[in-house]
């Protein structure tokens, strides 16, 4: 009986969630009223709550998590500096001419920009407000357009580096080392965010080079839903100022990690410090911006570890009431063992972006089924590899998905909303598509780790 009120227990905080109610604070004090309750009727054991403090100061010890305020400067300051619409700008004039051109220019840009900053809402909104329209002047569909933005906003979550992975790194890093506790196994193995990095690596610029495929084949079969644009023609000098600097630093955040010279934690400091020095240089950044890009930090970087704090505190609780004994025996009797179990986690979790961001889901569901599903001889890599993908179909799907929400927000109201909805439809198709490839053959994910280590 007492497992089934850890059930109760997560049910109440998507409901309350569903509800608008702050997401830290729902978890937490969600997790408290049943641990009192669970006391007084002396069900639930308080000694749990007693690794509380543990477990902050174990998050304030952890230097991965330094990445994830660096990361968010890094995009903060490429945002503000309009390196972005400088970018989308000379790419659609390379790409003058050809049908369907202005599109592709907006998957490339909108890949560099997802991995400079790897959150869907502030890559949406940002790409919805320089290219939609400009894609609507040029005569593009609008659900051509609308889709296009969309999916390219969701690739924050596979794009390396973004906030996304490290924070899914160090989640399945610590699953990983407890599923090796439970199977007596005192010497463990462990996985970090650069093999997550690179892991995403090939599924990430498939997934691109997809999108870019099926622009293609749209302008072929469709042309007068992608027409080619009528710019000026870009000279090599423009290219090499216009691209070369944030597709440098890109490279140079992300190469540090792949050669082994820079951990995850150093590339981002990397990174922020070369935003900075590029924003300077071009010209765009003054104290005013300089001090919202820094207030911006502080209040993306505060919600995640409020929420990460709220986390610890449900998952002590969830314990305390038995609710992963619950999950695990409903794992092991579940017939066709890990496959069957993989599938469902996948499923829940797919839901659940509906109505929880990539933050609550990676804090609050992967720490309960991840050292589950990892003890049952899943990869690591392979395991966030998919979730990642998971949940950008999630945030991308009809009628709820995160990504179609921002859009409609900075769309013009001449776009229906049903064209959104249509125009996403190719795209979740491709990445379905890419989901069912990357089950067939793991080693698109842990091929590239296995090899650089």
């Amino acid at each position: 009986m007492m497992e089934f009120i850890s059930l109760y227990l997560f049910l109440a905080v998507c409901l309350l969630l569903m509800l608008g109610f702050p997401v830290a604070f729902t978890l937490a004090g969600t997790a408290l009223a049943f641990a009192t309750v669970g006391t007084l009727t002396g069900v639930f054991d308080t000694r749990f709550l007693a690794a509380l403090p543990g477990r902050i100061f174990g998050t304030m010890n952890n230097t991965t998590l330094i990445a994830v305020p660096l990361f968010i400067l890094m995009g903060t300051i490429l945002e503000r500096s309009r390196v972005a619409e400088e970018l989308l700008h000379s790419m659609s004039r390379l790409f003058r001419g050809v049908r369907g051109g202005l599109g592709i220019s907006v998957v490339v840009v909108g890949m560099f920009l997802a991995a400079s900053t790897g959150i869907v809402g502030a890559t949406v909104v940002t790409m919805g407000l320089l290219s939609l329209p400009s894609m609507l002047k040029a005569g593009y569909k609008p659900s051509v357009a609308t889709g296009t933005i969309c999916a390219t906003g969701t690739l924050g979550q596979i794009i390396p580096p973004s906030i996304a992975l490290v924070l899914l790194g160090d989640v399945l890093s610590n699953a990983y080392q407890q599923a090796q506790l439970n199977m007596n196994i005192f010497n463990p193995k462990t996985v970090s965010v650069g093999d997550l990095f690179v892991g995403a690596l090939i599924p990430g610029l498939l997934l691109v080079g997809l999108y870019i495929l099926y622009l293609l084949l749209q302008a072929r079969f469709d042309p007068d839903a992608t027409p080619a644009n009528d710019l000026e023609p870009i000279s090599l000098e423009e290219v090499a100022r216009g691209l070369l600097p944030p597709l440098l630093l890109i490279m140079v955040v992300l190469g540090s990690i792949l050669a082994g010279a820079a951990t995850p934690t150093e590339a981002s400091g990397i990174g922020a410090i070369g935003a900075l020095m590029l924003a300077m240089a071009k010209g765009q950044m003054d104290l005013p911006r300089l001090t919202g890009a820094l207030q911006n930090t502080l209040e993306v970087t505060c919600m995640v570890f409020m929420i990460l704090i709220g986390a610890a505190v449900f998952s002590l609780v969830f314990r305390g009431f038995g609710g992963e004994e619950l999950i695990h025996q409903f794992f092991e009797q579940l017939p066709g063992g890990a496959v069957s179990a993989t599938l469902v986690v996948m499923l829940v979790i797919f839901l659940l972006g509906f109505i929880l961001d990539f933050i609550e889901i990676t804090f609050v569901v992967v720490p309960i089924v991840g050292p589950i599903l990892l003890a049952m001889g899943l990869d690591p890599v392979w395991l966030g590899i998919m979730i990642a993908l998971n949940l950008q179909t999630s945030f991308l799907t009809p009628p709820f998905g995160f990504a179609l929400f921002y859009l409609r927000g900075v769309a013009p109201e001449s776009v229906p909303t049903g064209a959104i909805y249509r125009g996403v439809v190719p795209f979740i198709l491709l990445q379905l598509l890419l989901i069912g490839a990357l089950w067939y053959w793991p080693a698109m994910a842990t091929w590239l780790p296995s090899v650089l280590k």
